[in-house]
């Protein structure tokens, strides 16, 4: 695969990583609230409305009831890594503004037509971020910001997504925002800065290795 391209995937097969390790979790002073960043409520209505967009994505991608509640079932912690992508953008948000990174709509477009390329087109591009990341084609172009900002941040740092010194800077994002995540979601690791789950073996989960393999 093209480096560039194994570049793009690195933040959202991140996103898809989930840990089955129990650590201390947020509190529950935050009612209505899936997570709270920087003081600002991320609501659980807000969260659901993101799921459903995937749902609804799935079901109009598939043909019968039989292939969408297998593309449900092999989403199954399509909520947590929901949230999760939702935190994640907030606290590199605020990583990428310190280090002075900004991403034009100019470059998003660049990198979307090159990506679209590389799969075979627009509607071949949504399909791929839809069944391997759960990306609603509505939420493409957000996520692809997300990428850059993540790859002009490592850039700035003279480091690459997959180095500790670009997590330590998500780290040192993490902990200025207080990322407090609902217990129902799990909990935030601020040293990782990645959602961290309660062991649910019942829930399939994806390993940022298995992720990249099947990009």
């Amino acid at each position: 695969m093209h480096r560039r391209r194994r570049t793009a995937f690195v933040l959202t097969a991140a996103i898809a990583a989930a840990a089955p390790l129990l650590t201390a979790c947020g509190n529950d002073a935050h009612p209505g609230a899936a997570a709270v960043v920087d003081g600002r409520r991320i609501t659980v209505a807000q969260l659901q409305d993101r799921v459903d967009e995937v749902r609804a994505a799935q079901r109009a991608a598939v043909g019968d009831d039989a292939q969408y509640q297998q593309a449900v079932a092999g989403t199954g912690s399509l909520t947590r890594d929901t949230l999760h992508a939702m935190v994640l953008d907030r606290v590199l948000r605020r990583a990428a503004g310190e280090a002075g990174v900004t991403v034009t709509r100019k470059e998003i477009q660049q990198m979307r037509a090159g990506l679209e390329q590389q799969t075979g087109g627009s509607k071949a591009l949504e399909t791929v971020w839809l069944q391997q990341y759960g990306i609603a084609p509505q939420r493409l172009d957000d996520n692809l910001r997300l990428q850059l900002q993540a790859q002009k941040l490592a850039q700035r740092l003279g480091t690459s997504t997959d180095q500790p010194a670009f997590w330590k800077a998500l780290s040192e994002a993490s902990k200025e925002l207080n990322v407090d995540i609902n217990p129902r979601y799990g909990s935030w690791d601020v040293e990782k800065s990645s959602r961290v789950d309660a062991r649910t073996p019942w829930v399939r989960e994806v390993t940022a290795s298995g992720a990249q393999q099947t990009a």
